[in-house]
């Protein structure tokens, strides 16, 4: 005997009945249009991973309107260059790396460059970490972008870095050699150098670094010109 049709009905209206908490879709079943904020964050991150994926010559208004799913005569009314978007959302407090963290003051030098290099190292993977490996690679080709965003993201972060090494010295934790420019810079290249052979860096290889390289080098009575990880690469060690 066949069955009740009235029943597949009823439940084919419920069930496809518009739900009155969901967002109004905009027309061709189109995402809902974002504005405000939203929009502004979708462009950010839109830009962090264009460049992540692809390269700064290649970065444009075009594919980074495609990418967020927005108008291309937004992103033109707002921003004069992809440039300046791009500097924008790498120091955007929510989209980008924002002011640099507090520097730690937990009175060990271990502790406070775990706990620094281990945010950095997270930071790494996130859009605007990714975003800023290869700004980094390509910033011979770019030298008035790479200082800009080196005064306005690097330079903040590293004198955070200085400041927990001058602490240490002060405690006669560390030897003066630490503040020493190669000496300090070693800290971060580690951590991008193994970021960018692993494509992460887990909290333990942060606390290995520490341990078995920063920990003796900071440490040590000298070490002012010691080169970082780059340059022993180049001279073969």
């Amino acid at each position: 005997m066949p069955s009740d049709p009235a029943p597949c009905r009823y439940t084919e209206a419920m069930t496809s009945a518009p739900d009155p908490q969901a967002p109004d879709a905009a027309p061709s079943g189109r995402p809902p249009r974002r504005h405000g904020a939203d929009l502004t964050r979708a462009i950010h991150l839109a830009t962090l991973a264009e460049l992540a994926d692809t390269s700064l010559e290649k970065l444009s208004f075009e594919r980074i309107a495609a990418r967020a799913g927005a108008g291309k005569a937004s992103l033109y009314r707002r921003w004069s260059t992809p440039a300046g978007l791009l500097l924008e959302a790498l120091t955007d407090p929510v989209s980008g790396f924002g002011d640099p963290p507090p520097q730690p003051r937990t009175g060990s030098l271990r502790t406070d460059l775990v706990r620094l290099l281990g945010a950095f190292a997270d930071a790494l993977d996130r859009p605007h970490g990714r975003a800023l490996r290869p700004l980094l690679a390509q910033r011979a080709r770019h030298p008035e972008l790479y200082a800009e965003v080196y005064r306005r993201v690097v330079l903040p972060h590293k004198e955070i870095l200085l400041g927990v090494l001058g602490a240490a010295v002060e405690r006669g934790e560390a030897g003066p050699g630490a503040l020493g420019v190669r000496t300090a810079a070693t800290a971060p290249r580690l951590v991008i150098a193994a970021h960018m052979e692993h494509g992460t860096v887990p909290q333990g290889e942060v606390e290995a670094l520490v341990d078995e390289v920063l920990m003796p080098l900071f440490t040590a009575g000298g070490g002012g010109n010691v080169p970082g990880p780059e340059e022993r690469s180049t001279m073969g060690a």
